[in-house]
């Protein structure tokens, strides 16, 4: 029993920053950003989980300003890295609703726009961070937590 408590202390351990200080394993993140006009008011959400208990680790909404819907994609994905990296997972899947940044991210498709290149950039950086992250396209109802996130945060704007 004395090996469980000592194992229920150490998850429960922050940094300053409130963040544990590691869990390991496989995460899962869900990431997704939206803009109300496009470009527009736009806001971010994450949603980081541990898929063998299905335990919610951190969530996060945050406004970016005026922005594109991609962009708020991709800021998304890069604040969900930041607030992983904490975690200090072996592996990490993103679960993205958009096609089209997942593609890019995998080389399948070009990025056109050139304001999108320093995002992507980031995203490489950040993830080489990591020991494995894979980046998988799910259906915009998989990915409700996040989608939800994203307009509480637009909402709380009015």
């Amino acid at each position: 029993m004395d090996a469980v408590v000592r194992a229920i202390e150490e998850l429960e351990r922050t940094d300053q920053n409130g963040m544990p200080e590691a869990v390991g394993g496989t995460l899962h993140l869900y990431t997704d950003g939206g803009s109300r006009g496009n470009p527009g008011e736009a806001a971010i959400g994450c949603v980081l989980m541990d898929p063998l208990t299905g335990k919610i680790l951190k969530e996060h909404k945050e406004t970016i300003g005026i922005q594109t819907n991609n962009v708020a994609e991709y800021r998304a994905l890069i604040r969900g890295l930041e607030i992983t990296k904490h975690f200090q997972p072996n592996r990490l899947v993103c679960h993205l609703d958009s096609e089209l940044i997942v593609k890019q991210l995998s080389g399948a498709y070009r990025v056109k726009m050139p304001t999108l290149q320093p995002l992507i950039e980031e995203i490489q950086e950040l993830t080489a961070e990591f020991h494995e992250v894979s980046f998988s396209h799910i259906p915009r109802e998989e990915n409700r937590r996040a989608d939800r996130l994203v307009n509480e945060a637009l909402d709380g704007l009015r």
